[in-house]
């Protein structure tokens, strides 16, 4: 539940603090995504709770990729640098310590890559393998086994404002963005609660949707 995971995540939160990995001033952002059930209820307790947690809530439906660009354009007036994950904290959080050691480095955006997809069905399995294998022969510049899992400056989301992409696929935009980028690897664990929001319809809408707007063949 979002609950369980807003207390994973500021558990995390925490030891990064106290570890002095980043600032105390640091916050957890859940975006809401027009959803039609508790949802914001719940993040709106969690603010009330405790104001590490804020929340956006769009007005509609928009799909996954806006969703996280919202929360992204949002993170970027207050943080030096932010990390995206998706709710159900399936990506190991312990990453984070990773991500944020590369972008002391210098670099500007740290990719999350997925170890293996041993927890995906043999469907996803092969269709992401498909995918992946589609975007190489079409020359589009990806990440095979990448997610949005992914930590990015200041810097990189100033600039990633500047694009006006309508068919929105960020993890097509972003390694042509042309800042120093490293490479995190990470683990994905089985859902421990519900079932994936994310249909094969919206897999498949977000897939030609990176195809098209990065490849001209």
């Amino acid at each position: 539940t979002l609950t369980t995971s807003a207390e994973q995540l500021y558990k995390k939160l925490s030891a990064l603090i106290a570890a002095g990995q980043v600032s105390d001033e640091s916050r957890i952002v859940f975006v809401d995504d027009g959803s039609k059930d508790s949802t914001w209820e719940i993040i709106s307790d969690l603010h009330n709770s405790n104001n590490v947690f804020l929340g956006l809530r769009l007005a509609n439906n928009r799909g996954h990729q806006n969703a996280l660009l919202a929360g992204l354009m949002y993170s970027k007036e207050y943080a030096d640098a932010t990390i995206t994950i998706d709710a159900d904290l399936q990506q190991d959080i312990e990453a984070m310590d990773a991500f944020i050691a590369e972008w002391k480095k210098g670099n500007d955006i740290v990719f999350g890559i997925r170890n293996s997809r041993d927890t995906d069905s043999f469907i996803k399995k092969s269709t992401a393998t498909m995918f992946y294998k589609l975007c190489d022969l079409l020359g589009c510049n990806l990440y095979e086994n990448s997610a949005d899992y992914r930590l990015m400056s200041k810097k990189a989301l100033i600039a990633l404002n500047e694009y006006g992409e309508v068919n929105l696929f960020l993890r097509g935009i972003i390694p042509d963005m042309g800042f120093n980028t490293s490479i995190v690897y990470f683990d994905v664990f089985p859902r421990m609660y519900g079932e994936s929001k994310y249909t094969f319809k919206k897999m498949l809408k977000l897939a030609l949707d990176g195809i098209t707007s990065f490849s001209i063949r």
